[in-house]
């Protein structure tokens, strides 16, 4: 079976692994231009660094307690699966974005390891995912602010429209490329796990990060998520 499969089934199967929460999505509003706290602030989807004096993001996905009855999709037409190769940056041109690659496993209770780094950066891959390329969903997460109150490296994802370019280079040296397709809002406690971790007829991206920011509480009560598909 191959490294993808076994993260597949390894997500959607694992009991232990019911809910993956990135907690620290509390704190300032995210600085963003045009979008102000009492509307829509993109969130992060990558646990951050938190230090504990200052706030810092990070998103919340789930991921179903037992495996799907089926078997997975076979891949249809469109550029063929790459083989697997871990993810090493990311690039959007579209905001400017150009960031390495972390990696995030899970840690006991489930929820998904919080990575050094600087304040609201550098974005994050998820290791349970298969790598950009290969079929099914690659996960990326960024946080939407950093602990200074400044934009996240994912501040900028609710901008991004259709068409729009994600670029992955890979530790192979290959690059996988892929096209945004739509842009999501979800509460965090109604996200849509198959539809964000399932298995994909072919190669597929997911960026993740948190939204809905409330500031009464100081909390992001949504996520929002960018999917995408491998276009070359």
């Amino acid at each position: 079976m191959s490294s993808s499969s076994d993260r597949r089934r390894g997500l959607l199967a694992s009991a232990a692994v019911a809910v993956l929460l990135l907690t620290g999505c509390a704190g300032t509003a995210p600085a963003q231009p045009g979008t102000t706290p009492s509307a829509t602030a993109s969130a992060t989807s990558s646990a951050a660094p938190t230090p504990s004096a200052a706030p810092a993001p990070s998103a919340s996905a789930t991921a179903p307690a037992t495996a799907p009855a089926t078997a997975a999709p076979t891949p249809t037409a469109g550029p063929s699966p790459m083989a697997a190769s871990e993810p090493v940056s990311v690039r959007i041109p579209a905001l400017g974005t150009d960031s390495e690659l972390l990696r995030l496993g899970l840690r006991d209770n489930g929820s998904l390891e919080v990575p050094p780094g600087d304040p609201g950066a550098p974005a994050a891959w998820y290791t349970g995912s298969p790598t950009p390329g290969e079929v099914g969903p690659a996960v990326l997460l960024g946080h939407v602010n950093a602990t200074d109150g400044g934009p996240g490296v994912f501040a900028g994802l609710r901008s991004l429209a259709p068409g729009d370019r994600i670029e992955v280079a890979r530790e192979d040296g290959s690059t996988a490329v892929f096209a945004v397709e739509r842009g999501e809002q979800y509460a965090k406690d109604a996200f849509p796990t198959l539809s964000v971790y399932g298995n994909t007829e072919g190669p597929e991206l997911r960026l993740l990060t948190c939204d809905g920011y409330d500031a009464a509480t100081g909390e992001f009560d949504d996520n929002y998520v960018v999917y995408a598909k491998l276009v070359g």
